[in-house]
């Protein structure tokens, strides 16, 4: 398990959104480095008093400092105890062996994982209500009401930081800060307490530096990046009329939740998301009184880290056991198996999926003929095919297919739009329009064998992405035509675009590398060419003799993530009283699996989505309000799946001071039994065919209704057979809890693969589906 293991994670630099971590060389052992020291949960019966820390908390931070001067970065003392130190590798290891130390590892720099999105979930819902008479989500309770509550609950976002100025965060018709806000506006030369208001009532920040002696943009709550911006305003933003960018996804930009409050906590830079910054912020958020925390990063697959040096795992553990939703964006990395990060069972896991809208940027070839092409533009060239056309590769030699400037021949560029070669990663996009327009190139038409559904943006150049398909028909006309010409037509927001949602295929997928027993990633939401806030100063996406955007589009899980943060704050809101697991089982149970065609929801490669891809499907922006059932993983099950993920029993009552006196782990302890514990979706792994395999389940009652009977109805794959003990659940009583058994076993000798369904409850009004899926 490497519980003490101090196994070196170092650090990347960051880029922006589809971004890959790379990693210092390792540090010398006598070298001081940063390390995170963590102890568990704070030893106090009141985990938001500031007297936290432990004797063996003091006596480690006193050692430290009297070895050390300002050798301590952080100190962590409200939901969790430990603290982040400059170290050496040797003394790390001496305090790994301490007593009540259950990990010491070195920080590490986690990355980014970078509005009609809301309108498009409503229309969903809309959809889902016109074809069941009987739901209870009918005009009684009216879609667009659903985001006028909220007031009251707070989201905490760790992040880049905010730009306060932003319409977005303006506070006009919110009442008074809530009572129970413990947080503060923390000042800096470009921010002051007066940039907090009633909708951003609090901004905190830390140094996210690896250097001592290096200026960084550290020292403020300000957002450098945008990033932070746009993942708040899209959880939380006020409602802002006749947003756009330049025109372009042009409407009402609003967040999930517009009442709810905003509290940022800036943990990342250009150079990333220091670990030691992100677990500070966990600890201040539990004192602070934040209700959902949204974290739109993480580490990448390749580099994934235990459970025990993981610090948003960590941070999200201790702020669960405080009653705080922790919903994370799962990744970037896909389309490949096995790539969700943020996956342990107490974080809601968030994939990313296309809104129904596009950005249609055209190519027109003589003759008029229309090619599709996608990209956000703002072309000025003429809309009849008269610019001469070229394709790379044939003006100049070597690597001039892909728009190499040191390959091409300038003559034959100046004054043509020109096709490119997109198969070589030595080349971005931002370096091939530089080399084109350099050379006096009037426009770039990009060729992709998967042009997927995110949009470029150019401001330098026309630029558009065709297929390869369509890419071949180009440079067949070209080849074929004496002087062929085209034209790149100015972007055309198109809506209401079908089929959607799909899956995106940067979207990290499923099972999680660390447990095939809990199916991750949870649901998905919007995470494609998102339209939120920016910060007002960015040069990079300012066109030519225009003011700096107030908005900007992108793209990532990262965009997913706050989608679902803002739907967990309502449903906080109207349920004050639920657990972060009921809230979770809400948004899980109640998603759809169905597009805007009404067919089921597919990846963009056109195959039909698995829960791997997207979890339990859409999520719903009124269904969790009103689920039905619940499944609520109490702390004996997060205890049990430490048990099964291997911890001992002296490691987990340190880890989880909350933990009973009298638990112990059940015996013969393995991670098969990580399916048991009590979470609104089941995974089996090492499923053999020829014995049976038995999950357990249990549910609230939270329809209202008193008395209710809820039925069950199973789909199963061919070859499986899945048996629910009983069928049937009675309840009397509101809150009642009863619990199920599920029985899998196969039809045939030898089953193969991955084998998906689902278990759906119903009483005539509510329908509660879990997917499942049975791996071999």
């Amino acid at each position: 398990m490497g519980i003490k293991n101090i196994s070196v994670f170092l650090s990347f630099p960051f880029l922006f959104l589809l971004t890959f971590i790379s990693f210092h060389a390792q540090t010398k052992a006598d070298e001081n480095r940063v390390y995170i020291v963590y102890m568990g949960s704070a030893a106090s019966s009141s985990p938001r008093s500031k007297n936290s820390l432990r004797n063996d908390h003091a006596h480690l931070l006193k050692s430290v400092l009297r070895r050390k001067a300002n050798a301590v970065v952080h100190t962590y003392r409200h939901g969790f105890s430990g603290f982040a130190a400059r170290l050496s590798e040797e003394e790390a290891r001496s305090i790994a062996h301490k007593p009540g130390v259950v990990s010491v590892f070195p920080d590490p720099l986690l990355k980014l994982h970078t509005t009609q999105s809301w309108e498009f979930l409503k229309y969903q819902t809309a959809l889902e209500i016109d074809s069941n008479p009987n739901s209870i989500f009918g005009a009684a309770n009216g879609i667009s009401s659903v985001s006028a509550n909220g007031s009251d609950t707070i989201i905490g976002i760790l992040d880049t930081g905010i730009w306060p100025e932003s319409e977005s965060f303006n506070d006009k018709d919110m009442g008074p800060i809530p009572s129970r806000w413990k947080g503060t506006c923390m000042k800096s030369d470009d921010f002051s307490s007066s940039n907090c208001n009633r909708k951003l009532i609090g901004a905190r920040y830390y140094d996210t530096s690896e250097s001592d002696d290096t200026e960084t943009e550290d020292g403020s709550p300000r957002d450098s990046q945008g990033h932070g911006s746009h993942v708040a305003a899209t959880a939380a933003g006020s409602i802002v009329q006749g947003a756009s960018y330049y025109g372009v996804a042009a409407g009402t930009a609003k967040g999930g939740s517009p009442t709810s409050r905003i509290a940022v906590y800036k943990v990342c830079s250009s150079e990333g998301c220091l670990g030691s910054a992100i677990l500070a912020a966990f600890d201040d958020a539990i004192a602070d009184g934040v209700d959902v925390l949204s974290l739109s990063l993480g580490s990448p697959i390749e580099y994934e880290p235990e459970l025990s040096s993981d610090p948003i795992a960590i941070g999200a553990f201790h702020a669960v056991e405080q009653g705080i939703t922790v919903v994370c964006s799962a990744g970037n990395d896909g389309p490949s198996r096995e790539t969700v990060v943020n996956a342990a069972p107490w974080i809601v896991t968030v994939a990313a999926t296309t809104i129904d809208r596009d950005f249609e940027s055209d190519v027109v070839l003589g003759g008029n003929k229309a090619i599709k092409g996608r990209g956000i533009n703002f072309s000025q060239l003429q809309k009849s095919p008269v610019h001469p056309l070229i394709y790379a590769g044939s003006a100049g030699k070597g690597d001039a297919r892909n728009c190499d400037a040191n390959s091409m021949v300038a003559e034959k560029i100046k004054g043509k739009i020109v096709m490119c070669d997109t198969n070589d990663d030595n080349y971005s996009r931002n370096e091939q329009i530089d080399a084109v327009k350099s050379l006096g190139g009037v426009g770039i038409i990009f060729q992709e064998k998967n042009p997927g559904v995110v949009v470029y943006i150019s401001t330098a150049l026309p630029a558009t992405v065709v297929s390869i398909k369509d890419g071949l028909d180009i440079l067949s006309y070209i080849n074929s035509t004496r002087n062929p010409v085209a034209t790149i037509l100015a972007t055309a927001t198109v809506t209401k675009y079908k089929p959607a949602p799909i899956v995106a295929y940067f979207s990290s997928r499923g099972p999680s590398h660390g447990t095939r027993n809990i199916l991750k990633p949870d649901i998905a939401a919007p995470g494609v060419n998102i339209l939120a806030a920016w910060m007002a100063n960015d040069t990079g996406i300012t066109l030519e003799g225009k003011e700096s955007p107030l908005f900007n589009v992108i793209s990532g899980t990262s965009m997913a993530c706050p989608h679902v943060s803002g739907i967990a704050a309502t449903v906080k809101s109207q349920n004050p009283t639920w657990s972060p697991s009921a809230i979770r089982s809400a948004l899980i149970t109640t998603a759809t699996q169905t597009d805007n065609l009404g067919a089921p929801i597919t990846t963009d490669s056109n195959s039909t989505a698995t829960p791997y891809d997207y979890g339990a499907g859409e999520v719903r922006t009124t269904g969790p309000l009103q689920p039905g059932l619940v499944y609520e993983t109490d702390t004996i099950d997060y205890l049990n799946f430490l048990c099964y993920y291997g911890y001992s029993i002296s490691q987990i009552k340190t880890i989880a001071r909350t933990a009973p006196k009298e638990f112990a782990c059940p015996k013969d302890s393995n991670a098969d039994y990580i399916s048991n514990i009590n979470y609104p979706s089941i995974a089996i792994s090492n499923f053999n065919g020829t014995k049976t395999k038995n999950v357990s389940r249990r549910v609230t009652n939270v329809a209202g209704d008193g008395e209710t009977v809820f039925t069950a109805t199973v789909d199963a794959p061919t070859g499986l057979s899945v048996t629910v003990i009983p069928d049937k659940l009675e309840f009397s009583k509101n809150n009642q809890k009863l619990s199920y058994q599920v029985v899998f076993s196969s039809t045939t000798s030898s089953p193969k693969g991955d084998m998906f369904g689902s278990l759906t409850w119903t009483n005539g009004k509510n329908k509660v589906r879990s997917p499942f899926v049975v791996s071999i």
